[in-house]
């Protein structure tokens, strides 16, 4: 295992492993970025994705490229050698880590080995494991529950020492439907999304660089496309709205996931609207530097889900001002505000969705569209800022490993400032 130059350092008392799982970067990123300011000493597992510049040199941070290259068009083998690989790198750090705590993000690819026998190995060399559930059951949103699946999921759960949830529908649902301790799981807000890049482009300017007009109203659709998304209802909402009123456009910006049906189907059935122009489709991946670009010529974000606990595409949205009218599925209900930084409509129900599109469109919030994209964006920093997510996840983490948050800060701030270490492995 390669490593950068050593350099002397105060060992901190408190050192976290932040196993990112090759998920999602927004999220790894801004916890990171978090645990860097608290000074906390960090080992940061993950791949090319995160190999940021951000990360070089930084005082007490070790980051470690176990993933290399994630490249999603890659041959089969070619896969299956790379993750294989990770897993032997990711054994042999394990042995010889320093780090108290291994935070969990995301597990891997093969979730029965990471929830089983990972877990135990993790629990034989000593280490304190805190899990983030983004999901209780992801089994049941994607239609594959099974057997194995619910009990590799409790085995997981309860072999980890705390568990991170962001709503408390599913802290109840961790306890109610896998027996987890209330005491073993703690709600945390959803961070921001802090690491997109950000300009000065105007709405103005954004909908230029889409062919878009200044008058059209404009929906958007962001994010991996899958079948629990239910993008089919906003299609069919669409429909209705401009078959009957003109001057909308409808963006969908994201590319099908494992989903080549699902998605042929809804392709075949919009071919009058695109060929009208009144959808857009940019079905691919959105590069961070051109995210920017749909919120800021959109009106209204939407989410159409059928089934999800919490949503970051919402709080991405938030993070631009943009009001979101959401399906009322999961805890989406509780960081929407009726009329005020969205509306709420009934899942799995076009005709509802539609109701909802002409409310947003006649409403006073979506008149004073400019003031109140700075209300939503300056109130979503404060309520999901990093730095509240990070004052609890410290917490947790001493309580994890029986010492005082007092001098799990003050022994991590003894870190010399000139430290910095990265390794590509």
């Amino acid at each position: 295992m390669k490593t950068g130059p050593s350099q002397s350092v105060d060992s901190p008392l408190l050192r976290v492993a932040v196993l990112t799982g090759g998920g999602d970067k927004p999220y790894a990123y801004g916890l990171v970025t978090e645990l860097l300011r608290l000074k906390l000493g960090i080992d940061v597992i993950a791949g090319d994705d995160l190999d940021l510049p951000e990360f070089r040199n930084q005082p007490g941070l070790n980051f470690l490229n176990l993933r290399g290259d994630q490249n999603p068009d890659a041959g089969m083998m070619r896969k299956m050698l790379r993750v294989l690989a990770y897993y032997r790198k990711l054994i042999a750090y394990a042995a010889t880590s320093k780090a108290d705590v291994f935070h969990i993000l995301w597990n891997n690819k093969f979730q029965t080995f990471d929830r089983t026998l990972l877990m135990l190995y993790y629990k034989a060399l000593g280490k304190r494991t805190v899990l983030t559930v983004h999901n209780v059951n992801a089994g049941v949103r994607d239609g594959n529950d099974s057997w194995l699946n619910r009990v590799t999921l409790k085995v997981q759960y309860h072999l980890a020492d705390h568990l991170f949830v962001h709503t408390n529908k599913m802290k109840q649902e961790l306890c109610q439907q896998f027996a987890v301790p209330a005491s073993s799981v703690t709600e945390i807000p959803f961070g921001i999304n802090n690491s997109l890049p950000t300009t000065d482009l105007t709405p103005l300017q954004a909908r230029q660089k889409l062919g878009i007009n200044r008058e059209e109203k404009v929906i958007l659709f962001f994010g991996n496309i899958a079948p629990y998304k239910g993008l089919e209802f906003l299609l069919q909402a669409f429909q209705g709205l401009v078959a009957k009123e003109n001057g909308f456009r409808l963006i969908i910006a994201g590319r099908p996931k494992d989903c080549e049906a699902y998605w042929t189907s809804l392709y075949s059935s919009i071919q009058e609207e695109i060929r009208k122009g009144v959808i857009v489709l940019k079905l691919e991946y959105i590069p961070d530097e051109e995210t920017e670009v749909y919120f800021k010529a959109s009106d209204v974000l939407v989410l159409p889900y059928t089934h999800i606990y919490q949503s970051g595409v919402l709080f991405l949205g938030h993070s631009f001002g943009l009001p979101v009218l959401a399906s009322d599925v999961g805890s989406l209900k509780d960081d929407i505000v009726a009329g005020e930084t969205g509306f709420m409509f009934q899942p799995g129900d076009a005709g509802d969705l539609l109701r909802c599109l002409r409310e947003y469109f006649g409403s006073d919030l979506f008149r004073d569209l400019y003031r109140k994209r700075i209300e939503i964006r300056d109130a979503v920093a404060k309520q999901h800022s990093w730095e509240l997510v990070g004052e609890i996840t410290l917490g947790i983490y001493s309580k994890t490993l029986g010492i005082s948050r007092i001098d799990a800060v003050s022994s991590s701030n003894s870190v010399d400032s000139s430290v910095g270490r990265n390794a590509h492995v």
